[in-house]
């Protein structure tokens, strides 16, 4: 198995930046402690308050898509129903 890194880009609609910001926060307790997570770190972009980015790798794809799954997920989804711009995940490999 090898490391996957993930990059998740998140952008919010203008007037649900907060909401938002605070169900991505939730996601990020729980998913530290799911079976696999090396690290699951969420950004904001300083010039554009609604991108937010997730960087996280995972000690295999299945571990991640296990996670993909996950309940908490699940959850955050019918949160932010209505809430999100766009949404693009980048699955990547460490080549340096």
């Amino acid at each position: 198995m090898s490391q996957l890194t993930i990059v998740a880009n998140i952008t919010a609609k203008a007037d649900k930046i907060e909401l938002v910001k605070a169900e991505l926060n939730k996601l990020i307790a729980p998913t530290l402690a799911e079976e696999g997570c090396i690290n699951y770190d969420l950004h904001q972009d300083n010039e554009n308050p609604a991108h937010f980015m997730f960087y996280e790798n995972w000690a295999s794809r299945e571990l991640w898509q296990a996670h993909m799954g996950a309940q908490h997920l699940k959850d955050y989804l019918a949160a932010t129903e209505g809430a999100v711009e766009a949404f693009t995940v980048n699955e990547m490999t460490r080549v340096g």
